[in-house]
């Protein structure tokens, strides 16, 4: 058996840090603000920095991952003797995933002694980083690259997404609701719980009533869905946000919860889609 390596992209969320504790080695989507040439990974700039542009009014669109660029950094892994598995960001929200699984099948053709898998983990943010967390977990137990690939299959539509933001705004860029909702939810004080659904689409499921309800609301799910209420590896991305994201923390620990294992920054290639405010939570569930 070829020893092998777990590949993921930028949209993960997962700090540098963690993901080189983990082992994981990932490819960047990246970014640019209206009015600059200026092309960013999403690393290039700092989270506190990213969103205090968006603050001050400037707007950044977002460019997926391409073929050739996973195939150059894949074909360095397959080269040296290793097997491969991708990883990917939602299917239902970018084509970084398709350009990643054409870099493999097109790999696999010119290096037919190596294994180089795809998985769309229909996940975004920090439920892709959890997926990639607990396919590493698998890993370090002696599973196979198909054995891994086998596990993030079977339980990517138990990973939940739960997301409020706090400006609606910023959905309403992206086409999400509509200009007259985001003004009168603006003006209401009108919060969205959404979710990212079976297709690895972000949906809104509900409305609530100010910031502290949208928490509660997120922390509802945790207690309605978990698979494991006591047990549970929880992640929590925010978007510039990290009290409200503590506080959310210590409502899941009210209804018995663990520690949260991760709390970490919304990036800006999500981040440039849902906004300042944005809080995400995360966990293996019963359904999504």
């Amino acid at each position: 058996m070829n020893p092998y390596v777990i590949y993921t992209d930028s949209a993960c969320d997962l700090p540098a840090d963690f993901l080189e504790e983990l082992g994981v080695k990932t490819q960047s989507l990246s970014f640019r603000f209206d009015g600059s040439e200026r092309e960013y990974l999403n690393n290039d700039l700092k989270a506190e920095d990213f969103y205090a542009e968006m603050r001050n009014g400037k707007v950044a669109k977002t460019a997926a991952v391409n073929t050739d660029a996973f195939k150059t950094v894949f074909e360095k892994e397959v080269a040296a003797g290793n097997d491969l598995l991708y990883l990917g960001f939602s299917s239902g929200l970018s084509t970084t995933y398709n350009s990643g699984r054409l870099a493999c099948e097109e790999l696999s053709e010119a290096y037919p002694d190596r294994k180089l898998l795809s998985v769309d983990t229909l996940c975004a943010s920090a439920g892709q980083g959890l997926l990639v967390y607990l396919a590493v977990k698998k890993k370090s137990e002696g599973a196979t690259v198909e054995e891994v690939a086998s596990y993030v299959e079977s339980i990517k539509l138990n990973l939940c997404h739960w997301f409020t933001v706090d400006d609606l705004v910023y959905l309403k860029r992206g086409g999400r609701v509509s200009s007259a909702v985001a003004l009168v939810g603006g003006m209401l004080n009108i919060k969205p719980v959404m979710h990212v659904d079976n297709e690895g689409h972000l949906i809104k499921t509900g409305t609530v009533r100010g910031r502290k309800n949208s928490l509660k609301a997120l922390a509802d799910k945790y207690e309605t869905l978990s698979l494991d209420p006591q047990g549970s590896v929880i992640f929590i991305s925010h978007g510039d946000c990290l009290d409200d994201a503590h506080e959310l923390a210590a409502m899941l620990k009210e209804k018995g919860a663990p520690d949260v294992r991760l709390i970490t920054h919304v990036g800006p290639v999500i981040g440039a889609h849902s906004g300042p405010g944005t809080m995400a939570l995360f966990f293996l569930g019963k359904e999504r």
